[in-house]
């Protein structure tokens, strides 16, 4: 359906206690088609045995058209399971939760535990499906504008009409409760790219609350919860951060309110074995702390405020972020419209607060201290780990074999050229409703917006209906910027708004920002010129909100920041590179394909090259190597170099997206803004002579020359994430629609069959990037170099037009249900900000979109995509790989 719709979401979630099949479209036949669809597939699916082997699991040779060649477990669930347990955040949190609720369902792995999986038959599954998939068991949910009768109408006629009520029987029961604490120990695989190999260690305290239908109470933990470990004020972070016993928090951390019962974890990650003691002790002090000197009134103050800005702040899911902040609750059988009455629990809260001023002390008291049912869960890391998985997954394997007959195996062998059979056939997917290229908008909205300045520095006004907020960002070129600082500029961004500034330590600043702010941050840009691809900018864009009364304290927290930024505290540096440099590596595992994209398109542009630096695997070992140092003084030198290239106003440029009524008010704030930061403004020249200013601050790299080049991440993962990368054109150019239409095509109609369905991975697919690069992707992928033939014989196929006018059309269907996505107030106009695209050149990219034929087609995969034509580049992150190691065409990291 991604191809037959305008989706801007579809997906289907696995929580631990109920599934969820989300959707949301903008338009209203396609709702209606998306409804019919999402109906019949989960209350009527065909659910047959292929589909099984499939999606699920299978014995099969290897090569399945080899008799001979050895049976081995394929699947696609399988393969996203194993990936899934490779990351040891998610590892860890399976754990926590199976062991403290040990005797109900929260035991269990409800996504399959690798190796369970190979004990579910088809015949359980359907029965699993027939009393849980039935609408007696079933709740729904609907947000927009379109009319709620003909909504239930149709769930009426096409679905509940169809059944008998019966009792599903599927309540949770509460977890009877331990009259003692209990502890425990798990073991995980090393993580090669961890800050200090010597501290893999995990300790975490986990306590078991009440029950999650109890709104308000819900409410008051889950507050208590940020209280006590969000941000530099906490009492967590002051007793388990800043001594630095460990790098960050426990993967599993604060109130969880996912299960029948909450829970609340506090605990340490990247920590030393022989500190296991302290951190108890330390748990266990803090909360005594707590009940003895309860929470500062501004610190609550400041909650509540964010919650008053979550609650003003449009997003374009909101609908989607209703639906699942409510699951939980309801599906025990809560009041889903108590919970979304915020503003209710706030006045229950300052209530009962004003009635009893101990009124949180006491529930710390109650909860954590006099709480038995505690559990006190460790993890480190075994070198053999890894080997043991397979060990077991083997001797799993060959139970299964030895008790095979002869015509077991002959029939394992024909059922898996039947599958096959079934993968290689073209479905007809003819009775499924589809939306037709003349249902899309021919012409797009525009947004008005209007330019001026402030303190001589350029500002895109943009009215919008944002609700009594006001958003603010500058973007600030890197241009004049040493290349030795490239590498750290991803740092300083993430320090910048974290180490104090003026007369506020970063305790009090980090305050002040909850208080007056809805956050500040800073991120690296790099955007590509949309007429050539040796050109972009690179720079750095500062974003904030506030409510419109806080105006004046926003601007004043950046001024402070530009003026009068602290630097110098190394103690609280080394805490922000330790967290940083945990995150980066734990990020791995869950996003390993748009690292092996990002590496793959490092040597084919300027922009791509910049971007390795800024967010690729080359950043994450620069932070392992920073996080490595015992002694930070070089980086607290570089932190200010950096900060007077960046924070120049003769390099920047700003937007404002408010309310029309709050338009001038703001527009002198900012003016006064600009005269309190105008001492930094310098005049400083580009770095390298041979690069061309242009437009807005964009440079040419003359001197760039494309070079093919493959890299290979050996990395402890059980699976593969592969990535080719093609340099081809800019988003002005005529052929740039083609490619985007091509790559969906290409994904939908020949590579998701060709590395999910055949291959096994989870994912995998082509895009086209703004930048101008054409890639190729697999996620979870059992193979590695096969993967590059499948990417190639998507290639091949493409070029022989063996595709329709219907193909075409739903592959046109699925860029614009991505082009016209949804764009929230506080957004408007930041592509013309950024990247300068205005309304006008997205409309002739509208309509190039809309001419692209069956010719054009062919004739960019044979231009750009072929061998001997194409400058590409490849990378793989995965496990050990002897074929690779052998090629010398590999580099080998």
């Amino acid at each position: 359906m991604l191809n037959r719709s305008l989706s801007t979401f579809m997906n289907a979630f696995t929580a631990s206690d109920y599934t969820m099949y989300p959707f949301s479209t903008q338009n209203g036949k396609d709702f209606q088609n998306l409804l019919s669809v999402y109906l019949d597939a989960v209350f009527f699916p065909c659910l047959r045995e292929q589909d099984f082997w499939q999606e699920g699991w299978r014995l099969e040779n290897e090569n399945p058209s080899d008799p001979s060649s050895p049976l081995v477990f394929k699947g696609v669930v399988f393969n996203e399971m194993k990936g899934a347990f490779s990351d040891n955040e998610r590892l860890y949190a399976q754990h926590v939760q199976n062991k403290l609720y040990p005797d109900h369902t929260y035991s269990v792995v409800s996504g399959g535990e690798p190796l369970a999986i190979p004990d579910l038959t088809w015949e359980q599954l359907k029965q699993f499906h027939a009393t849980h998939y039935h609408p007696s068991n079933a709740r729904f949910f609907t947000y927009g504008d379109l009319p709620l009768e003909n909504h239930l109408k149709q769930i009426e006629e096409e679905a509940l009409s169809k059944f008998e009520r019966i009792n599903p029987n599927t309540e949770v029961p509460s977890q009877p409760h331990w009259t003692s604490p209990r502890a425990d120990h798990v073991t995980c695989s090393p993580d090669a790219l961890a800050p200090d190999p010597a501290r893999q260690n995990t300790l975490c305290v986990s306590y078991l609350l009440g029950d999650i239908t109890d709104t308000f109470e819900g409410f008051t933990l889950s507050l208590l919860s940020s209280l006590m470990i969000s941000g530099p004020n906490s009492p967590f972070y002051k007793s388990l951060i800043e001594p630095k016993i460990g790098t960050d928090f426990s993967s599993v951390v604060g109130y969880d309110g996912s299960t029948k019962e909450a829970s609340f974890s506090i605990g340490l990650q990247g920590m030393a074995e022989e500190d296991t003691e302290k951190v108890k002790e330390i748990i266990s002090q803090t909360i005594n702390d707590i009940i003895e000197n309860g929470f500062e009134e501004e610190r609550i103050e400041a909650l509540l405020h964010k919650i008053e800005i979550q609650m003003k702040h449009q997003s374009t899911n909101f609908g989607l972020s209703l639906a699942s902040y409510i699951a939980s609750s309801w599906n025990h059988d809560g009041d889903p419209v108590e919970l979304l009455r915020l503003s209710e629990s706030v006045a229950m809260f300052r209530q009962a607060l004003k009635e009893n001023p101990r009124f949180l002390q006491d529930k710390v008291k109650h909860y954590f201290k006099e709480n038995t049912h505690r559990l006190t869960l460790s993890m480190s890391p075994d070198d053999t780990y890894l080997e043991k998985q397979a060990k077991a997954e083997a001797e799993k394997l060959q139970k299964k074999i030895e008790a095979l007959s002869d015509s077991d195996r002959k029939e394992i062998y024909e059922k898996g050229l039947e599958l096959l059979a079934a993968q290689s056939k073209t479905q007809d997917a003819s009775c499924l409703p589809a939306l037709k290229v003349s249902d899309i908008e021919p012409v797009i909205p525009t947004t008005t917006v209007q330019m001026s300045s402030a303190g001589g520095v350029p500002v895109q006004y943009c009215e919008q209906p944002t609700n009594g907020l006001v958003y603010f960002r500058a973007m600030c070129s890197l241009n004049t910027l040493p290349e030795d600082l490239r590498l750290y500029v991803p740092l300083f961004c993430s320090v910048i708004t974290k180490m104090g500034c003026g007369g506020l330590d970063y305790r009090q600043q980090a305050q002040q920002m909850e208080l007056r702010t809805g956050g500040m941050s800073v991120s690296t840009q790099v955007i590509s010129d949309y007429t050539q691809l040796d050109s972009f900018e690179q720079g750095v864009l500062l974003s904030s909100s506030c409510l419109e009364r806080n105006l004046p304290h926003m601007f004043e927290l950046w001024s402070d920041i530009f003026n009068k930024p602290h630097f110098d505290n190394e103690e609280r540096l080394r805490v922000l590179v330790m967290m940083s440099a945990q995150e980066l590596a734990n990020g791995i595992s869950y996003s390993g394909h748009m690292y092996a994209v990002t590496r793959a398109g490092r040597q084919l542009t300027p922009a791509g090259d910049l971007q390795e630096t800024f967010s690729g695997m080359e950043q994450v070992k620069f932070m392992k190597r920073i996080a490595e140092m015992s002694d930070l003084t070089q980086v607290i030198r570089t932190l200010p170099r950096i900060k007077n290239h960046l924070l120049n106003p003769a390099n920047m440029r700003c937007a404002v997206n408010t309310t029309p009524q709050k338009m001038s008010d703001t527009a002198t704030q900012l003016e006064s803004f600009m005269k309190d930061v105008a001492a930094n403004k310098k005049e400083r020249k580009p770095i390298r002579a041979n690069i061309i200013e242009a437009g807005l601050t964009r440079q040419t790299d003359l001197d760039f020359q494309p070079c093919q080049m493959k890299t290979f991440f050996e990395l402890p993962f059980p699976v593969n994430f592969v990535s080719e990368s093609i340099r081809t054109v800019p988003f002005s150019h005529e052929d740039y629609a083609s490619l985007c239409v091509l790559a969906r095509m290409m994904t939908a109609k020949f590579l998701h069959g060709e590395i999910r369905e055949k291959g096994g991975a989870y994912g995998g697919g082509a895009r086209m990037g703004a930048g101008g690069l054409f890639s190729f992707y697999s996620y979870r992928d059992p193979n590695s170099v096969q993967t590059l033939s499948a990417f190639h014989k998507g290639v091949d196929w493409a070029k022989s037009g063996q595709f329709t006018q219907q193909d075409i059309d739903e592959a046109k269907l699925s860029v614009f249900s991505a082009v016209d996505s949804p764009v929230a107030p506080a957004d408007k106009g930041m592509g013309r900000f950024l990247s300068g695209v205005t309304d006008q050149m997205k409309q002739s990219y509208r309509e190039r979109l809309f001419a692209v034929s069956h010719k054009n087609l062919v004739d960019v995969a044979e231009r750009y995509l072929c061998v001997g034509q194409k400058t590409c580049g490849v990378a793989i992150l995965g496990p050990e790989n002897d074929a690779i190691k052998k090629d010398p065409s590999w580099v080998v990291q």
